[in-house]
């Protein structure tokens, strides 16, 4: 399913009366849907937009959680495709949330302003100053870069934090295995404006949303800043929301099995045993871990696909037809 994603974008643009080319950022990069047809043969194009109406048809009006990050945000072919697909799954009328973090660019600015910090199995410790910077660079310059290009492609998006309207309430989350580090000021999600959220999605706006978020409402620590994890958050943000999927766009293939082949799909006991017998370790196990958390809060599918892939998020979402779990070689799918 290859071509699944240009066939797409044409799809879309037939769909959207406001642009008569496929979706519109500026007009060297418009395309005329001529293009497209003669980009795929007839009968490519025909059984990919059958399988597209079928997945469009399975999920139309449906919640999708994407968390977007790591090695997919940093170029800009890449951010382009990302902010296509957004505007495209809106025309063929989805809902998507969008939650991204954006960890090259808190390194990048850290170091800039002499700012020291560590991770502790998986997370960053985040003193007061590490934080400020986090907050700094994820609301301001990547959450409007993220919701402007979403609109330039032709789409709708509102760049958010999870402190506006008590969109994301925490309380600090404590690591180790006893859970007696202090990891600072590292919040664990405990209330989801989920209201603010759906309010805007009725709007046909996608949420785009900085993972920087507050203590809970009438506590203590109602006024600290917190850090949080973007997966954490968007498996959070997804289950609250009873989404028909989340997407973790990462910078790995998917979960391999023992001879680094990809496993397509997978259960939670799956994924336990997996754990248990070592085929998966070390960092993949956060991962696979926000995955199976998700679905348990209620989300149908959870993807961890490769987001270095260009237009991976339009594959992954239409290439899967009806039952919608998939390209089948993308990634992998996490379901009960």
């Amino acid at each position: 399913m290859k071509l699944i994603a240009s066939s797409a974008l044409l799809l879309a643009s037939i769909l959207d009366t406001s642009c008569a080319f496929s979706p519109c950022l500026s007009i060297s990069h418009r395309v005329a849907p001529s293009s497209f047809l003669f980009a795929e043969e007839p009968a490519a194009f025909v059984d990919n937009a059958k399988t597209i109406a079928s997945s469009v048809h399975t999920l139309s009006g449906k919640t999708i959680v994407v968390k977007y990050g790591g090695n997919a945000m940093t170029t800009p072919e890449l951010a382009y495709g990302f902010c296509e697909d957004i505007a495209t799954l809106q025309k063929l009328g989805l809902r998507i949330v969008v939650v991204h973090g954006g960890g090259p660019m808190i390194n990048k600015m850290l170091e800039k302003v002499g700012v020291e910090s560590r991770f502790e199995g998986g997370m960053r410790v985040s003193t007061k100053e590490v934080v400020e910077v986090a907050a700094m660079v994820l609301c301001g310059e990547v959450n409007k870069n993220i919701a402007g290009g979403v609109v330039l492609a032709g789409g709708r998006a509102l760049g958010l934090s999870g402190r506006d309207d008590g969109l994301l309430q925490c309380t600090k989350l404590w690591g180790g295995d006893d859970g007696s580090l202090d990891l600072g000021n590292v919040g664990q999600v405990k209330v989801v404006n989920t209201a603010l959220i759906n309010d805007l999605l009725d709007r046909g706006i996608t949420p785009v949303i900085a993972p920087i978020g507050m203590g809970v409402k009438g506590n203590e620590d109602e006024a600290v800043i917190y850090n949080i994890n973007a997966d954490v958050a968007a498996g959070r943000i997804a289950g609250e929301l009873r989404a028909a999927r989340v997407l973790f766009l990462t910078d790995i293939a998917g979960v391999l099995d023992k001879e680094k082949k990809l496993l397509e799909r997978l259960s939670c006991d799956d994924i336990d045993g997996l754990i248990k017998d070592e085929t998966i370790t070390g960092g993949m196990i956060p991962k696979v871990t926000y995955a199976t958390d998700a679905v348990k809060l209620g989300v149908q599918g959870a993807f961890i696909t490769d987001g270095r892939v260009p237009h991976a998020l339009l594959n992954e979402i239409l290439a899967g037809g009806e039952e919608g779990l998939g390209s089948g070689g993308g990634g992998t799918v996490v379901t009960l």
